[in-house]
């Protein structure tokens, strides 16, 4: 099938790359002329693994190609999805439709044959019955179809998490529109991944009420790990004691600096804001949010306290900037509220981060970025473990505690053991282990 995707961001670029790789045509459409020339380079706008050679393989094979033009893109297309962004809007909270909407008008004015029309981008409940109304006033009731097709895509693992999904969520009442669905992701039909036909609003919905449950779980454990410390638990024992329960899961139960990237706090934050306006107020998503945004900056003054309660004039070296490891997205990252915290309270602070230093530096212009996890750590009183990148995982601690001036190392995933931290001479502080 012939299929255009408009917008070349994370889930746009993702999506078509690998609905090319299934045998489609697909056409990925923005207006970004500096970013559609880089792609015809193979030169990725975002870091996901995998997602560069997958691109060159389609692109090499004529199946995927970039365009700034939606109409002529749109030309014997079967179904054009829209994965535009959604941020939060400046002010109240509610998700920003705009480049959705803005999409919509241009598909009116453009197709030339009957279309499904697919939201792919993380939008509230009724948005496609908008995306309907705009559509109809242009174009009779028999030329387009509406569909929502959330996506459920982590960062770092997409494309395996395209390929291989949980379940695939399609919400359309269309016939017609289901038939051109079902064909679009038979190869994955064939491996038995789920399809799950809904009402649209129902489709819409599930994407935000996913979130908000893996963001209240992630919260959940950030509060336990407090308590764990007051009174002498071991968080990762709790963690695992309740996770082997299968009716919770283990996934998403890892203590934390806080959730962060581009779904969970907007979404969380556009879940809340469409609950409040139909007067059915969710009080358990509005502490997540909360609690997660005071969790960010808690950890600053944890590093704080770590160094003897204060941090002025001492140089601090984060390990780690980006909201989670394999990806170069600083969007909400717990490294950005801890760093200020810390520029705040008088310190120096020197980062390293395997990917996302060049977003980083914009966002934090007081941190100084170096060349690696050492040499950021040379003279620092303290490191922060802030993001577990592999990279961080089996760092030489004798080493570690040689170059710096003070030993403090707080690790703010766990990933190390105290014990073997002691052996280094260095100061071990982690989150919910007394």
């Amino acid at each position: 099938m012939k299929i255009a995707m408009i917008g070349a961001g994370y889930v746009g670029l993702v999506s078509g790359a690998c609905f090319a790789d299934f045998g489609h045509e697909v056409v990925c459409v923005d207006k970004d002329a500096s970013k559609i020339e880089k792609l015809r380079q193979n030169v990725m706008p975002i870091y996901e693994p995998g997602l560069a050679s997958i691109v060159k393989r389609n692109v090499e094979g004529e199946r995927l190609s970039f365009s700034t033009e939606l109409a002529e893109s749109l030309e014997g297309c079967d179904a054009v999805f829209i994965a535009v962004g959604t941020p939060s809007r400046r002010g109240d909270g509610h998700a920003d439709l705009s480049y959705v909407y803005a999409a919509t008008e241009e598909i009116a004015e453009s197709i030339t044959k009957p279309i499904v029309v697919v939201t792919k981008s993380t939008v509230p409940v009724g948005t496609g019955d908008e995306v309907e109304l705009i559509l109809s006033k242009k174009l009779n009731s028999d030329q387009f179809a509406v569909v929502s097709n959330p996506e459920f895509l982590r960062e770092g693992a997409a494309i395996d998490d395209f390929k291989r999904p949980d379940r695939i969520v399609i919400g359309t009442e269309d016939d017609r529109a289901r038939a051109v669905m079902s064909e679009i992701y038979r190869p994955l039909f064939l491996n038995e991944s789920p399809l799950l036909f809904t009402g649209r609003r129902t489709a819409e919905l599930i994407k935000y009420a996913a979130n908000a449950f893996l963001a209240t779980k992630i919260t959940f454990i950030n509060e336990i790990s407090d308590l764990c410390e007051k009174v002498g638990a071991d968080v990762q024992e709790v963690s695992r004691g309740i996770g082997l329960d299968n009716r919770i899961g283990a996934k998403f139960l890892h203590a934390g600096p806080g959730y962060g990237g581009s779904c969970f706090p907007k979404d969380t934050l556009a879940l809340m804001k469409t609950a409040q306006d139909n007067e059915s107020p969710l009080r358990i998503v509005e502490a997540v949010v909360q609690v997660n945004d005071q969790r960010k900056r808690a950890m600053g003054r944890k590093v704080i306290q770590a160094m003897s309660g204060s941090v002025r004039d001492k140089k601090i070296a984060l390990f780690g900037l980006t909201f989670k490891p394999n990806t170069d997205d600083m969007r909400d990252a717990p490294s950005i509220a801890i760093a200020q915290t810390l520029i705040d309270a008088g310190a120096n602070v020197t980062a390293y981060d395997p990917e996302g230093m060049e977003l980083a530096k914009d966002i934090m212009p007081a941190v100084e970025m170096m060349e690696s996890s050492y040499q950021a750590a040379t003279e620092a009183d303290g490191v922060v473990i802030v993001t577990e990148w592999d990279a961080f995982r089996a760092l030489d601690l004798k080493k570690l505690s040689g170059l710096m001036t003070g030993k403090a190392l707080i690790d703010l995933r766990n990933i190390y053991d105290p014990q073997d931290v002691a052996k280094s001479g260095l100061e071990y502080t982690s989150v919910g282990r007394a």
